[in-house]
């Protein structure tokens, strides 16, 4: 953890400070801002291994600040914000967010959701892994499909990254939603199934008639080859 670098985005003085205090205290260094612009052109001068990132701040939205990240950073990001809105969290996600925490939320939980995101992002030597004519650079976070790249969102790749080092095997909801959103989103199924049907229309021939990512209904989903 020593050198690892996290930027905590917020506008309320006393919650920077005390994530300031505690993730100091619990080995980190930390940067910190309390504008979109200014977290911007933080992350642009110190790239942080790590973003936590307030919604709603005064000169933007937390949304817009994550997705101009993803154009020129993979850090994980950590939504933490008052608004618990479903549509504010998917929009947040869909920006590239990697987790979406909902205040007042405890430290060791935040703790553990930023370990749990630094683990995704850290290389890990993964393999290839082949399932018919798509290939899954676990390492390179590379997709094809027949040949051609395919490109997908972090969470799109995730998902696919659960189902494929466990192919063939059924994988419920909660478990694909707690390996690929963490604790606290094993119920929220519906949000899977988004996410699902956009990876289905990247690698499946057919989107309507998928033969790759397979539906378990009221179950789950496998990814098999089509082919066996």
């Amino acid at each position: 953890m020593t050198g690892t670098r996290v930027l905590v985005v917020d506008d309320e003085p006393q919650i920077l400070r005390a994530l300031r205090t505690s993730l100091r205290g619990a080995g980190y260094q930390v940067e910190t801002a309390d504008t979109a612009a200014g977290a911007l052109a933080e992350a642009a001068m110190r790239p942080p291994d790590a973003v936590i990132l307030d919604l709603v701040l005064p000169d933007g939205s937390g949304t817009d600040v994550c997705r101009e990240l993803r154009t020129w950073s993979s850090a994980p990001v950590i939504v933490l914000s008052a608004l618990g809105d479903e549509r504010e969290k998917i929009a947040a996600l869909d920006a590239g967010a990697d987790d979406y925490v909902t205040k007042p939320v405890g430290i060791d939980e935040l703790l553990a959701r930023l370990r749990a995101a630094l683990r995704r992002a850290s290389p890990t030597g993964e393999p290839v892994i082949q399932v018919g004519d798509l290939l899954v650079d676990l390492e390179k976070h590379l997709v094809t499909v027949a040949g051609n790249e395919v490109h997908l969102t972090p969470h799109q790749f995730d998902i696919l990254r659960t189902l494929a080092k466990n192919e063939g095997k059924l994988m419920t909801h909660r478990a694909i939603l707690r390996d690929v959103w963490g604790p606290g989103y094993g119920s929220e199924s519906n949000l899977l199934h988004v996410h699902v049907s956009q990876l289905r229309r990247k690698i499946e021939p057919d989107p309507a008639r998928p033969r790759y990512l397979i539906t378990e209904p009221g179950a789950g989903y496998r990814l098999v080859d089509p082919d066996r």
